[in-house]
């Protein structure tokens, strides 16, 4: 992305020329030409002569060695050359905002705050965003509004990182999202960890917020209590699309065959479900169910095992069968549930479920 600089960080002048040169070069262009008329008389011009100081040749060239050069070709000493003082040029355009952090202070600060310019630039037009803002007048009310909300000082650099468009919304918006979200009966330290959670959620409008908030509820049938805890451990559901979201309930009831009831359940246990691949979903539940035996409600019971990468699964449960021990109904002697099978270390696995040593295991692993 190419940055250009906002007018105001342009240097205010390439070149300065002093006040003699100007007089010097301008008075051969005052007089147009054909204007005889306002040309003064003989006598006017003999009068002003007389008042003149009669001026020797050596005080002439000293008052016109203080005059600058007129060209800037003309040679000039090294003295002179060693006292010419050039400050570093703001470039107009770059790629990268590291070439305007000497000359922003709101660049500097933020970088002091942990900010990762290489990053934000990255950003759709977050680069020109940062380069117009002033930090005392447009960053810093922000800055305190995010404390208030509950973003630690050491969390602000990170948090602006992934959010630097929050430097350029109006504070009484964002005061009035807040509120809002404290209508609903969200307390402080959930507000913090879901703004912490979901760095975008109060870039959305009160409108939005409600919106969602009520097709999580009535498209799952949750109550209000319900719905505030699916939110709060997974904020991005607020700020994300909503048609991964539609397409996976979907996929559990059509293609996998979920109830109703039993969609609210998972849901509400993992709420990840809502948000993942639809090919790894399927793929998962293709193994457990048609593979390992897994029923219906027993998935609705662990659904954490929807959480677990499938190649996990599958090389424990071909060990757990290597050894005759892949027994996951709960009726049954040596019982294993899902959440044992997926959510145990690899040692604890081998000498807990598996009742072998990791040494066994890793041996296995090899045949496969």
């Amino acid at each position: 992305m190419l940055l250009r600089a906002p007018p105001r960080f342009l240097p205010s002048g390439l070149a300065r020329a002093g006040p003699g040169r100007r007089a010097h070069t301008w008075a051969r262009q005052a007089a147009p030409c054909g204007a005889e008329s306002n040309l003064p008389s003989v006598q006017q011009e003999q009068a002003k002569a007389e008042t003149l100081p009669d001026l020797n040749a050596k005080i002439l060239d000293e008052d016109w060695d203080d005059i600058p050069p007129s060209s800037a070709l003309e040679v000039i000493s090294e003295e002179e050359a060693v006292q010419i003082i050039a400050e570093p040029l703001l470039p107009i355009q770059s790629s990268t905002l590291r070439d305007y952090v000497d000359h922003s202070e709101t660049l500097a600060k933020l970088v002091h705050l942990g900010v990762d310019l290489s990053q934000v630039e990255k950003r759709q037009k977050a680069g020109q965003l940062l380069l117009t803002l002033d930090f005392e007048k447009d960053v810093k009310k922000i800055l305190l509004f995010l404390k208030d909300v509950g973003i630690e000082d050491n969390q602000l650099g990170q948090f602006l990182t992934k959010n630097p468009y929050i430097l350029g919304e109006d504070l009484e918006a964002l005061e009035t999202r807040v509120a809002y979200l404290k209508s609903k009966k969200f307390g402080q330290s959930e507000i913090a960890q879901m703004v912490s959670r979901a760095p975008y959620l109060l870039l959305f409008s009160v409108e939005r917020l409600d919106n969602r908030l009520g097709f999580f509820k009535n498209e799952l049938g949750l109550s209000v209590k319900k719905t505030k805890d699916l939110v709060i451990r997974l904020p991005r559901l607020l700020t994300g699309k909503l048609e991964p979201v539609k397409e996976n309930l979907q996929v559990c009831q059509i293609e996998l065959g979920f109830q109703r009831n039993e969609i609210q359940q998972i849901v509400f246990k993992t709420p990840k479900i809502l948000t993942a691949s639809k090919k790894r979903l399927k793929q998962t539940f293709d193994y457990l169910h048609n593979m390992m035996g897994i029923p219906h409600h027993m998935l609705t019971r662990f659904p954490q095992v929807f959480n677990s990468k499938l190649l996990r699964i599958k090389e424990r449960h071909m060990f757990l069968a290597f050894l005759g021990r892949a027994q996951y109904d709960p009726a049954q002697p040596s019982y294993i549930s899902l959440d044992q099978l997926v959510s145990l270390p690899n040692e604890a696995f081998c000498t807990e479920i598996a009742k072998a040593s990791m040494k066994d295991f890793e041996n296995f692993l090899k045949t496969l």
